[in-house]
Formats: C-alpha cells, structure tokens, sequence
C-alpha cells in the first residue's frame, strides 16, 4: 500500500473512537493482511506506538500479520467436534491442500497454500454442535463433515487433486 492510499484512509475516520480498528480493518480488506511496512507508516502518521497497533492486530483474530488466501478454511476444534473426528479432517484437508502444519508469528493456527488459493485455520467452536465435526468456507458451514466429503466440497471452491 503506497502512502496515498493510506492518508485517503486516514482522512475517512475523523472520530477517535473506533478510529485505530476502522483503518486497520480497510488495510486488512485493501491489502488482504496487514503489511509491517503499512502498520510502521501508520504508527508514525497518526503518532500511536507500533506496539500499540501490533497489540490491536494480533488480539483481534480477523486481522493477519500474513497474506491470507483466496478462501478460508475453518476447522471447529470445540469439544463436540473434536470427539467427533475434527483432528483427522484438519489432518486430511493439511495433505490435500499440500500444507504442513504451522503458526502465524502471532500465534494463531493459519496455514496459506504456496499458491494463496487456500488458508487453513481452526476455531475453539462454531456453536453448531449438533452438526459435529463443522468446517467453515468462507462463511459457508459443512456440518457432519467426513474426510472422504472433502475433495468434493473443496472442488466447489477451485480445489482440484494435484
């Protein structure tokens, strides 16, 4: 993101409250994360500490210290899909997405494909329990999820086996 860009932001969130989280949401929506160099210009143009604005971005989870990928694959880990076989669907969508297991610098369970067309995280629930083990693609829930249901709901999203 260029300083243009970012000053264009700046000027659209005059009020203090909810200033910093608005301008960190438009980067994160503009450039799909939120870049280092980006947060560094900010601290300076808006006279807030860089730790401050790290301390917001890496309590909030919808934001990303990382490029995140064209589609987000979430797995539920709450107890009810855990009981039922989340870990081996986690494991499944790992080998098929040709992805290792991984964390963000900040901690977070986030994986992104070489080519950015996946991001595999996990959740602690999605409160659909009833429907255990869920996934979530990109907002759309898969409940009573199987391993072997996985290529064809991936296909639905570009997936296609290597």
């Amino acid at each position: 993101m260029d300083e243009k860009t970012l000053d264009e932001i700046i000027s659209r969130y005059d009020s203090p409250s909810g200033r910093l989280l608005g301008i960190l949401e438009e980067i994160q929506t503009s450039e799909g994360y939120i870049p280092r160099d980006v947060l560094e210009m900010l601290s300076v143009k808006l006279d807030v500490r860089l730790s401050q604005l790290y301390s917001l971005v890496t309590f909030y989870s919808f934001f990303s210290l990382k490029p995140i990928g064209e589609h987000v694959v979430t797995v539920c880990m709450g107890t009810a899909c855990h009981v039922r076989g989340a870990a081996e669907i986690l494991t499944t969508l790992e080998k098929l997405l040709g992805i290792e297991r991984g964390t963000t610098q900040d901690g977070k369970y986030s994986v992104t494909t070489k080519d950015n067309k996946f991001t595999l995280e996990i959740a602690r629930c999605f409160g659909a329990c009833s429907i255990a083990p869920v996934i979530d693609i990109d907002g759309d829930l898969y409940g009573y999820t199987t391993p072997e249901r996985l290529p064809e709901i991936l296909e639905d999203y570009g997936w296609r086996e290597p």
